[in-house]
């Protein structure tokens, strides 16, 4: 087990066989989780960019387009209806 120390401006270096292991380089972000006795780091996984055109296709509706005021209006009544 390898130990670190907390500087005074609150940063931990993780030890260069941890980072290897991990294959983590310098920039990675971290989630922090408190764990009530200690944290617990999880490397943030990187976020694909979704483009509009990849996913267009996936929209389902089929009929006549929809006017602003009639999908406000099915919204209200949507609303409404969880009350």
């Amino acid at each position: 087990m390898e130990t670190t120390r907390m500087s005074s401006k609150g940063q931990v270096i993780l030890p260069k066989t941890v980072r290897m292991a991990h294959r983590w380089e310098p920039g990675v972000e971290f989630t922090i989780e408190d764990r009530g006795d200690g944290v617990l780091l999880r490397p943030v996984k990187p976020q694909h960019t979704t483009r509009l055109e990849d996913v267009i296709g996936c929209i389902a509706y089929q009929g006549p387009a929809r006017t602003v005021e009639e999908m406000d209006e099915a919204i209200a009544a949507a609303i409404q209806s969880e009350k």
